[in-house]
């Protein structure tokens, strides 16, 4: 097992040799910007113009997200579609939103050639070249949103900014997310010292720790899941995004013994108890976390709280995400995982090269 060496999260040649994770971390506002900025044109022609589809379906990357912001204001029935295809009922009278991104995706471009092929309205977001593109080329009718990178996050903001216009979804403000997008990134900076960088910090915790990572809310469990995906990528050890009740038996450990050699057995670790927090008053949320931190404070297992209250639902949900990301990074860093950039290495925590959003 790798030892962690918390020097190097202030290691200039540490920090250097991850600067290709780092660097595109730190640009995720700017992407945001970038495909608002692509996709103004065809945003411009969106409005409800008297139409509502008699539901919406989204598939591809991150359809799960959409789905979480959308489900709980979506005037119509929205699902969140595994594929591959669509459901039996799809048809003309149906909205179908495919996000695609420059990997294959078989799932994605089955759904959008089978809206195509059914006549099913269909927005599609994703790399003019890509796969999705190709499939969907042959409809006059669908909406194009094109992609400027791989970022799943930035294009489902661009999706979402349309749903708003056409009276389908909440509001979303763009320049708001992107902002507080680069608000993290000024926060987790690599030149912040421990001290002022949250994201260190978290690092530090799940040094030596097995992450268990729960969010209260769907878009706060939602960001569990692609945080902890970035911690896997980053540290090559198991870590777990469950719902209260999973996660309440993993925290009956034995008392920490005090006087344990740390080299003795170092692949037994502790869980570490991360709370994503994004001000959603819930009286159940609120009661299944203090069962949750109850449980922790009982059998000695570290708790940490990221919170974010403020902003839209997709900047709550963007400013969660980027904030674990940054933590997987130094925790990566800390463990010695990153050398020179080479075409193994994902290019940005928590996004695998093949991204199941399901």
């Amino acid at each position: 097992m790798s030892f962690f060496d918390d020097s190097r999260l202030e290691d200039p040649a540490a920090l250097g040799a991850a600067d290709h994770l780092l660097r595109r971390l730190a640009m995720a506002g700017a992407r945001v910007r970038a495909e608002l900025e692509a996709a103004e044109e065809a945003l411009s022609k969106f409005d409800s113009d008297g139409f509502r589809p008699r539901a919406v379906l989204a598939a591809g990357r991150d359809a799960r997200l959409v789905r979480a912001i959308l489900e709980p204001v979506c005037p119509v029935p929205f699902v969140a579609w595994p594929g591959p295809g669509l459901p039996g009922w799809a048809g003309p009278l149906d909205l179908v939103i495919v996000l695609g991104g420059l990997a294959e995706d078989s799932d994605a471009v089955s759904a959008a050639s089978e809206a195509e092929r059914r006549g099913c309205g269909l927005m599609v977001a994703c790399p003019p070249d890509s796969p999705v593109a190709q499939a969907s080329a042959g409809s006059r009718h669908a909406i194009r949103l094109p992609s400027q990178s791989d970022d799943q996050l930035a294009a489902a903001v661009a999706v979402l900014q349309g749903l708003h216009q056409m009276e389908l979804g909440p509001e979303v403000d763009h320049k708001a997310v992107a902002a507080l997008l680069d608000d993290v990134a000024i926060e987790c900076s690599p030149n912040n010292d421990v001290a002022s960088n949250p994201a260190k910090d978290l690092a530090l915790m799940l040094a030596d720790a097995l992450p268990l990572v729960w969010g209260g809310s769907v878009l706060a469990a939602r960001a569990a899941r692609r945080v902890v995906e970035a911690l896997r990528l980053a540290s090559g050890r198991p870590a777990l995004a469950a719902d209260a009740g999973h996660l309440m038996p993993v925290l009956n450990q034995p008392p920490r013994d005090l006087f344990a050699d740390p080299f003795d057995k170092p692949e037994e670790l502790r869980p570490g108890l991360v709370i994503l927090d994004d001000g959603v008053e819930d009286a159940v949320v609120a009661e299944q976390r203090r069962k949750l931190e109850a449980k922790a404070e009982a059998h000695d297992v570290r708790v940490h709280v990221v919170r974010q209250a403020d902003g839209t639902d997709i900047a709550r949900y963007a400013a969660l995400t980027q904030h674990g990301r940054y933590a997987a990074a130094y925790l990566g860093i800390g463990l010695g995982r990153y050398g020179t950039a080479t075409d193994d290495e994902p290019t940005e925590p928590g996004i695998p090269s093949e991204d199941p959003a399901w």
